[in-house]
């Protein structure tokens, strides 16, 4: 399938700001399953300076800075994709248990090993506790098959969380939501990444998108849909496998993937440093659209 993904972010300041330089991670890039096919930057007003590298994780990080005085900054990412229905494993990856995998993250020193090291241990956003220990370990019973373990775990979030926007924002701690059972996507992939680590798996953020399918005989609205967030857990041989805590589904054919990091904080779509501006407000606009084959 063939998709357009529009995602539109708009600033609007009470007063001018003379020099802003950002960072954006919004266009997407190529996996297993995902070929990106066009894909670019709209910046108004037009950056005196726009450049774009890889960091660590192989994500495509966008810098652009603006010179001139502006009162407003409209920045448009727009992306063709071609995305296999595919989930990139089979049931035969499911054979290793998740102890097995464990100890290869310790002793072994592959290079997929010592790649995936750095989505073991804490990150900013997401810190080890007992509680999410407890949580986790229903879930990861004694040679449990690895992705059967994660399964249930992706299961367990989908039924014992609920989905409440409003309630928290990225800097919400871990705990609180583990304790209040509310959040969005973003709260659900960190819970899940925490406890995976707390049972020392490695697991990482996938930042992207979901198609969002309107109900039988309705029109689907344009900018109706929303930046998404999941988990990916290091599954040894079989590599990295996906996993939808929002919606307790294996991401194939719907899902947009952007970029991956330890956390939200790695890949964040649009953050930098404004000089002036006063107060302002964020308008976020996102279409995923589905093109004709």
């Amino acid at each position: 399938m063939k998709f357009r993904v529009t995602h539109t972010t708009e600033y609007d300041y009470t007063g001018q700001v003379s020099l802003c330089w950002n960072r954006a991670v919004l266009l997407p890039r190529d996996t297993a399953t995902q070929k990106c096919l066009t894909s670019g930057l709209q910046i108004d007003p037009m950056p005196t300076d726009l450049h774009e590298r890889t960091d660590f994780f192989g994500n495509r990080i966008s810098h652009f800075a603006i010179q001139e005085p502006h009162g407003k900054l409209k920045v448009t990412a727009v992306s063709d994709l071609a995305i296999s229905s595919e989930t990139g494993y089979s049931a035969a990856d499911n054979g290793s248990s998740w102890e097995s995998v464990r100890d290869q993250l310790s002793s072994e020193k592959k290079q997929d090993v010592l790649a995936a090291l750095p989505c073991r241990f804490r990150s900013k956003l997401v810190h080890g506790s007992q509680q999410l220990t407890e949580y986790a370990r229903p879930s990861f019973t004694p040679e449990r098959p690895l992705l059967e373990a994660v399964t249930d775990l992706m299961r367990r979030i989908y039924e014992d969380f609920k989905y409440d926007p409003g309630v928290t924002t990225i800097s919400t701690p871990l705990i609180d939501v583990l304790k209040n059972r509310h959040g969005v996507c973003q709260d659900f992939a960190h819970l899940g990444i925490g406890c995976l680590r707390a049972m020392g798996l490695a697991a990482r953020y996938v930042s992207g998108y979901i198609e969002t399918v309107p109900p039988p005989g309705k029109e689907k609205m344009v900018g109706a849909d929303a930046s998404h967030a999941w988990f990916s857990v290091f599954a040894g041989t079989a590599g990295w496998i996906d996993f939808d805590p929002t919606n307790n589904q294996i991401p194939s054919g719907q899902h947009v993937t952007v970029a991956w990091g330890r956390d939200f904080s790695d890949v964040s779509p649009l953050r930098g440093v404004a000089l002036g501006g006063g107060k302002h407000k964020v308008a976020v606009s996102v279409d995923v659209a589905r093109l004709s084959t």
